[in-house]
């Protein structure tokens, strides 16, 4: 309990976590030599330009900024992955870099350069792009090649760098605000058929719009803006605008309205993505204004979609028409692809008018004329709904989570019946032979699902900056089985966990066994001193969440006196100290049973604690148990049964044995007995008698 405290007063004290961009301008300097420049960090977003001297020209080549600052997404220790990452005007990745990372497979197991590789792969990847990790690749998607044992660490680095670029580009680079770039539809271009102006207007792809003098007055009507306009008063039934709005880069409509020779160059002013659109206006109110500058952002017409206002920049071309349009100004606008335009939703056009009253200090007073656009949904295909990123570690585990959802099920039918299952002894015990190498081959090695205190000191760390769990759903075994544990606690304690489903716990077990069957001397503690021992690893884990909250780097070192990243997660290929550690504590646990678990084990600890919560003594007990006999206690591995016969559920592994012993009439001394007094001897008497 002292232990206990001590932690908690720990947890209070706790100081602010870091997780902050670490990197100056002087070491991006370093980093982004000439003949680049590196600006002043941006005000809206913590980002560098980077520049380039282009003759006489200053180009921006991009931007460079760290994944803590924009997107911190914890790992599995709490703490998220720190990247540099840089991308061009055009969303492209120019490069990733790793600046640091906790992620427990990366730090002194398989090492950084695997993750170093990973995302070497971003270079020349775009945003516009939908990213897969391990995925099938295709059509306007990428496939980045995981790393083995470290899919679930690779898709949370992924979520970093996408989170974070995507923040820069839609404050810096007029990405779209509400939308992930792979999720908006795309303009079908292999629909088109001849279509007539009038069929165009009746299909909605060309929009007309005729406001005459009157509607005009009718909008300033009641503000300071009233009666400014002479013109409007004294003719107000004549056009102050009459207004035709196409999607001119759709090529059912753009093919029809222009003339081939106009479609052509239109059509070579597009990158990819983007789109134009055409605006044909005839009237008083010109769209353009006296001073326009072609090329630039037109001021009397606006956009908006979902309320999230787009940027139109004139692409000052000269267009001929297919058909006659009685106007005088034509004029094409173009969105960029990276602004995220929606093909499949409305487009939202406003036609401010401004009027000023007054000469010293004017007055300038605004109306907006609204017209709406939507493009018909047979010229568009829209993507399938986006996933969560996490979805796709479920989806690629789905028959392993599928076995293991079976294999839990058994398990909890089975320790439901401890009685039934433990009544033939011989057999009981080649069944658990059998589930123990299940869970070393299967949850460990295969799935990879070998809970550990990380994951604690993770979601400590994580909890405490803020972050939330959901870094916990790119694992998708290891939260399953999180679910299946945290459940059994309440029936059964810790028990479930550390005696039938922790992989390195069934390989000290079978260690064990083996030890027994080659004869090896037992050590086994007198009872004091192993009451003392069992105390270690609640001091281990105060240790290790005291270091996770006050000194991260100390808490990566000292999570390593767990063995079961370098047993399980390895598979024993790591460098030799921790290769030696791992071993020795297998060979310590072939002649003092499951030594580690017992005496060491802080995630054992922790359940240890969280297992108070458990309401059911399940193991049954006779009156004689304790006083006077002591049979279980003394078979008891884990010294689980006190002299009184009462059990330690704290320490108790749930293997079951006490069990066996109780259901047997030749190993329990008081079924012995009870068989014993219930024999009668027939006495029969003697012929002749």
């Amino acid at each position: 309990m002292r232990a206990l405290r001590f932690l908690v007063l720990l947890l209070v004290l706790a100081a602010n976590a870091a997780g902050a961009g670490v990197l100056t301008k002087g070491e991006l300097v370093r980093r982004f030599p000439a003949p680049l420049v590196v600006g002043d960090k941006a005000a809206e977003v913590p980002a560098w330009p980077l520049f380039k001297q282009n003759g006489t020209a200053t180009e921006l080549v991009g931007y460079v900024f760290e994944s803590a600052d924009l997107a911190p997404v914890p790992g599995f220790t709490g703490v998220p992955p720190n990247l540099l990452v840089a991308i061009d005007p055009k969303g492209t990745f120019i490069e990733v870099r790793v600046l640091s990372q906790h992620e427990p497979v990366f730090l002194d197991g398989l090492g950084e350069e695997p993750l170093h590789a990973f995302v070497q792969q971003y270079k020349g990847v775009s945003l516009g792009q939908n990213i897969d990790v391990g995925g099938a690749g295709g059509a306007g998607r990428v496939q980045l090649d995981g790393v083995s044992k470290a899919t679930a660490s690779v898709r949370i680095v992924n979520q970093s760098v996408l989170s974070a670029a995507l923040k820069v580009a839609r404050a810096k680079l007029g990405f779209a605000q509400g939308r992930e770039p792979g999720d908006i539809a795309r303009v079908r271009e292999d629909v088109f058929e001849p279509m007539s102006l009038q069929a165009l207007l009746d299909a909605g792809l060309v929009e007309h719009l005729r406001v005459p003098n009157r509607d005009v007055e009718l909008l300033f009507s009641g503000s300071p803006g009233a009666g400014l306009d002479p013109e409007a008063l004294a003719r107000p039934g004549e056009t102050f605008i009459d207004l035709y709005l196409a999607w001119a880069s759709v090529p059912a409509v753009g093919r029809n309205l222009l003339d081939e020779a106009s479609w052509k160059r239109l059509a070579a002013r597009l990158d990819p993505g983007d789109h134009a659109l055409l605006v044909m206006s005839a009237g008083r109110h010109g769209l353009l204004a006296n001073d326009f500058v072609r090329g630039s952002v037109p001021q009397r017409i606006a956009l908006r979609q979902d309320g999230l206002p787009l940027e139109m920049r004139d692409l000052d071309l000269e267009l001929g028409l297919r058909v006659a349009l009685p106007v005088t100004e034509i004029v094409a606008l173009r969105v960029i692809a990276q602004a995220g335009l929606d093909p499949s939703q409305p487009l939202d056009f406003s036609l401010p008018v401004t009027r000023s009253k007054g000469i010293v200090y004017p007055e300038q007073i605004t109306r907006t004329i609204p017209l709406r656009y939507q493009l018909p949904a047979q010229l568009y295909s829209k993507p399938e709904p986006a996933a969560p990123a996490w979805l796709a570690s479920w989806r690629s585990r789905a028959p392993d989570l599928l076995v293991l959802a079976a294999a839990l099920v058994l398990l909890a039918l089975a320790l439901a019946m401890p009685r039934r299952l433990a009544r033939n002894g011989r057999r009981f015990a080649w069944a658990r032979r059998a589930w123990l190498l299940f869970t070393i081959g299967f949850i460990g090695y295969h799935g990879q699902a070998q809970l550990s205190i990380v994951n604690i000191t993770g979601a400590v760390q994580a909890l405490r900056e803020g972050r939330g769990l959901g870094f916990m759903l790119f694992d998708p075994m290891t939260l399953a089985l999180w679910a299946f544990v945290l459940g059994t606690l309440l029936p059964w304690g810790r028990g479930t966990f550390c005696g039938w489903l922790c992989p390195f716990g069934a390989l000290q077990e079978l260690a064990g066994q083996l030890g027994k069957a080659l004869r090896l001397p037992q050590l086994r503690m007198r009872r004091p001193a192993d009451l003392r021992l069992k105390r270690l690893k609640y001091l281990v884990l105060a240790a290790i969440v005291a270091a996770a909250l006050l000194v991260p780097a100390l808490a990566d070192r000292l999570v390593e006196v767990e063995p079961f990243k370098t047993a399980i997660t390895l598979g024993f290929v790591r460098s030799w100290p921790y290769v030696a550690w791992a071993a020795g504590l297998l060979a310590l646990g072939m002649v003092s049973y499951k030594f580690f678990c017992r005496y060491l084990c802080p995630f054992g600890a922790a359940l240890a604690l969280l297992g108070r919560v458990r309401v059911f003594d399940w193991i049954a007990r006779r009156a004689e148990c304790g006083a006077p006999c002591q049979t279980c206690r003394h078979r008891c591995s884990y010294g689980a049964i006190a002299p009184n016969g009462k059990i330690e559920y704290d320490e108790c592994f749930q293997c079951l044995d006490c069990i066996v012993i109780y259901e047997s009439d030749a190993l329990c001394a008081p079924r012995i007995l009870e068989r014993k007094r219930a024999r009668t001897i027939s006495i029969m008497p003697v012929a002749g008698t």
